[in-house]
Parts: C-alpha cells; structure tokens; sequence
C-alpha cells in the first residue's frame, strides 16, 4: 500500500477499508510510517472525520496494536468505570469501593494525569505505601479476595494509541470524535473487563464542551463497546465547575474518604451513588438501575464502602489508617486563599481555568515525565449558587513553592465570577445511554 495515497485520499473526504487502517497502524507502532505522514494522516481525518465503519476500524486495530488483558482468572462479572477528563473527577476512588461492596468484581487499570486533567493512579499514590504497580497474580488474588483492585496500564496495553495520541497532543487534532473515540475504547477493550460504565463529561473543563457533542461520543462509544462483546451503558454529567470541592491528588483522596464517611459535598457523593450503582446493575447484582442506585447509597449509609476502601488500600501496601485520619495525607507547606473582591452570588467557578491552576501549584503535569506534588492543589470553599460576602474566602491553594503559588493564585482568581442574582445551575446528570 501507498502511505501517501491514503492521506490524499481521507485529505479529499474518501473512506478507508480496514486493511488500509490496519496497514497505517501497525506501520506507525512498528515505526515503518513516520510521525510526519501520521500527523499528516490525522489533520485529514480531523477536518474530514470518519464514518462509523473506519471509527470501529480504526479503535479495533488499535486495541489489537498490543496485549488483550485476559480477566478470567477473576470471577464474577467485572465492571470497569471511565471518565472523560474533568475537574475534580475523583469517583473512581468512590464508586469502586461501593460496586465491590455490593458484589461487583473491579478490576481496574488507571492512567496517569495529563494538563488540566488529573488520573486516578496519581491520586493513589498520594495514600502513603499505596502501589499501583502489581505482579499479574497478585492483581488477580487481591480482586478475587476482596473485591478491588486498581494499577496503572502497562505500555503494552493499545501502544498504537500511546503513539499516536502524543502526536494528537502536538499537532492540534485532539478534538475530534472518532479520534478520541478510537483512544478510549481502544485502551479500554483491551483492558478486558466484561462490561463498562462511561462517564462522560460536558462543559468548559470536559472535552466535550456541548451535551449535543457529549451525547454523540457516549452514543459512539457505546456502540463499539456492544459490538466488542460488552455490557455498556453511559453517563453523560456536567463539568462546567469542578465535581466537589478538592482539586489535587492527595486533597481529592481525603474528599473521597469524606465522601465514603458520609460526609462529603452533595455533587459528588449524588454522582458517585448514580455512577456505582449503575455498576452494579451492569455487574448483574442489581435487577435494575434503580436497585443498583439504592444498593450503592446504601452500601454508603452502612459503612460497608468506607470498609472497602480500607481493604483496597491495604491489599496494595497503603495504609488503612488513612480512611479515619485524614492528616495521614500529604499537605504541602505553604498556602494562600483567594478572597471574593465584591458581595453576591457565586454565578461560575471556570473548571478548566481551576484545573489549570492546580497543575500550576504542583499537582499536574505537562508530560507524562513530570513530577508531580501529591499534596498540592485547590480547596474550593464556595461553589456556584453559593452566596458570599466581600473579603470571604473563596478558595485556598497549596504548593511546596511560593512561586508556583503566586502564578497557580493569578490563574485560580479569573475563575470565579460573581453576580447580584443567583444563578439557575445545570442538573448535574444530563442524560444516559444505553
């Protein structure tokens, strides 16, 4: 086949065959078709897109580009969970100790965070002792004994996809559906769970800005999940403001914790119960969504989730302790708050401008090489709806490093936007699909 041709061709709003993506794929992972013709390649397939046949195509081929994760020494029925990228986003660390309390077997490889975006396994690496890297048995053992576990994804998972998202990243062809479509669910059905349940994110701190554009990736991802084999169903929930009020690794641990203590915010403890309860359901422990909802909330009232998450931690070397003492957590040194500069109601808080804040403090990454400082970040202490007073706190930033506060405090103040009226907020569930 002709690289060449194949560009000109999706450049001019052609249609590829499968050979043809399984001849660009393979080409690029094995390093015979050059990061200049990919790059290439993905200018034409962001500004003439792809029908649903090169989508499925092309996720398939990435899926294939490396291992299939095989599960079946873990019994039951296992359920991954997958967001979209948001702000504040720490359900993963919620809805896995509820859905293995009621049943559901979660096995769970988590990627690491990138930009304004944290990742799971960043989180869980705060929780001192926790490993995220696992023998292949030991995972297994620590599912089938306790309902849970949770690593970070090999590079040996979707290498194509590895690959071909660092040249998305530099060459300005992130947005585009089939493309993140083709990255998620390449990753996740060669995770090897039998069923997953989506979270995906509208707003201005998701990718998906619009509930129309949200809606069409969730109908597309679930689509190729059903026709991988999968049970899948997904969640299409607001980002237009942080979910919770802690963003940062080890701050969005402690939330979680106080979230499984019952005593976490509302958006996201609501969040977390709808999210695992449809877990359940996916997991065959629950008859239906509803039921699965009332199992996980109760699983949250009895402390049977609080429970869980003290065996998760400790079956991966983490200290227990830290689900009754939050100050096991790492804090960093120094801290400023932002103070409301006027009287009113909180109308907005900008997800994308806090998460990018909080990367500021410390606590993201702008390469996958970065270090990162467990314990910075942003605590909100007002969401939009609030009503504060002139002089009132708004939020507190933490970092190790002055500077990097100062910078993170100019970023985080643009955030905020205060009015004389209160504001009508988005219902934080905007649909499901199934």
């Amino acid at each position: 086949m002709n690289t060449v041709e194949l560009i000109t061709r999706k450049r001019d709003g052609g249609e590829l065959t499968r050979e043809e993506l399984h001849y660009l794929v393979q080409g690029f992972t094995e390093g015979s078709i050059p990061d200049y013709q990919m790059s290439a390649f993905l200018m034409a397939v962001y500004y003439q897109g792809m029908n649903r046949d090169e989508t499925v195509w092309l996720t398939q081929e990435m899926k294939e580009s490396g291992d299939i994760a095989d599960l079946s020494k873990v019994r039951g029925i296992k359920i991954d969970k997958h967001s979209t990228g948001g702000v504040g986003d720490k359900t993963t660390l919620i809805v896995g100790p509820l859905a293995a309390a009621c049943g559901v077997p979660v096995a769970k490889m988590s990627g690491r965070g990138l930009g304004f975006t944290g990742g799971t396994v960043d989180k869980l690496e705060a929780i001192p002792g926790f490993k995220t890297t696992l023998p292949e048995e030991e995972f297994f053992e620590l599912v089938n004994n306790s309902g849970i576990a949770v690593i970070g994804q090999t590079a040996h998972i979707a290498p194509a996809d590895k690959k071909i998202y660092a040249l998305r990243d530099v060459t300005a062809t992130v947005e585009n559906l089939s493309l993140i479509t083709s990255s998620i669910m390449s990753k996740k059905l060669a995770s090897g769970s039998d069923g997953i349940l989506l979270d995906v994110k509208c707003g201005s701190g998701a990718f998906m800005k619009s509930e129309e554009d949200a809606r069409r990736l969730a109908e597309m991802m679930v689509e190729i999940g059903k026709a991988d084999g999968k049970k899948m169903m997904a969640v299409i929930t607001d980002m237009n403001q942080p979910l919770g009020n802690a963003v940062g690794n080890a701050l969005e641990v402690r939330e979680a914790i106080e979230v499984l203590q019952g005593k976490g915010p509302s958006d996201i403890t609501e969040l977390s119960v709808e999210l695992a309860g449809r877990m359940i359901w996916l997991g065959g422990c629950a008859a239906t969504p509803a039921e699965g909802v009332a199992k996980a909330g109760q699983a949250l009232t009895s402390g049977s989730g609080l429970q869980k998450f003290r065996e998760f931690v400790s079956g991966q070397g983490g200290d227990p302790a830290v689900a009754d003492d939050l100050s096991l957590l790492p804090l960093s040194s120094c801290s400023k708050e932002i103070l409301a500069d006027r009287s009113g109601y909180i109308c907005g808080i900008d997800a994308m401008t806090i998460g990018l804040a909080s990367q500021h403090t410390g606590a993201g990454r702008q390469t996958k090489e970065d270090a990162i400082d467990h314990g910075a970040g942003i605590l909100l202490h007002h969401k939009a709806g609030d009503r504060v007073e002139a002089g009132e706190a708004l939020m507190t930033l933490y970092s190790d490093e002055v500077s990097k506060l100062e910078s993170a405090s100019l970023e985080a103040a643009k955030a905020v936007q205060i009015g004389d009226q209160a504001p009508e907020l988005p219902n934080l569930i905007h649909g499901v699909v199934e």
